[in-house]
């Protein structure tokens, strides 16, 4: 019996949304999720993983452990880690710890790296007052 205090392994994937589905609304998993068809809006949110499949297009705020992204994506994206695969496309905001870049991913937006602790901008100008 599955108890609520258990939480699923990430890789299993809860959520299936096939090739031929359009989906509009909010998805909320412990467990992964996998887009191969169309989601024109709303929200996903899972402890688990995101996967954007090849012919998927994707217009959902997400926030995942690991969103990676072969098909077309647009909106607001928080995860640990991004994976942008050859022919991948996004748009939007997108904060993550880790971001990879395959060649041929195409990205139009804002990248933020979250860290622990925000490097100092040598770039910036300081204060020389004194």
């Amino acid at each position: 019996m599955f108890k609520r205090d258990q939480r699923p392994e990430p890789d299993r994937i809860d959520v299936h949304i096939g090739e031929s589905a359009t989906f509009a609304g909010d998805i909320r998993s412990e467990a992964s999720v996998r887009i191969d068809g169309v989601m024109t809006a709303g929200r996903i949110e899972t402890l688990g993983n995101v996967i954007i499949g090849p012919e998927a297009r994707v217009q959902a705020d997400i926030q995942a452990k690991t969103v990676s992204v072969a098909g077309a994506y647009q909106g607001d994206l928080t995860a640990q880690r991004v994976e942008l695969l050859e022919g991948g496309r996004m748009w939007g905001v997108i904060r993550v710890a880790s971001f990879l870049l395959d060649e041929g991913g195409f990205l139009h937006g804002e990248l933020i790296m979250l860290t622990e602790e925000t490097p100092e901008n040598p770039f910036q100008e300081h204060d020389t007052e004194g």
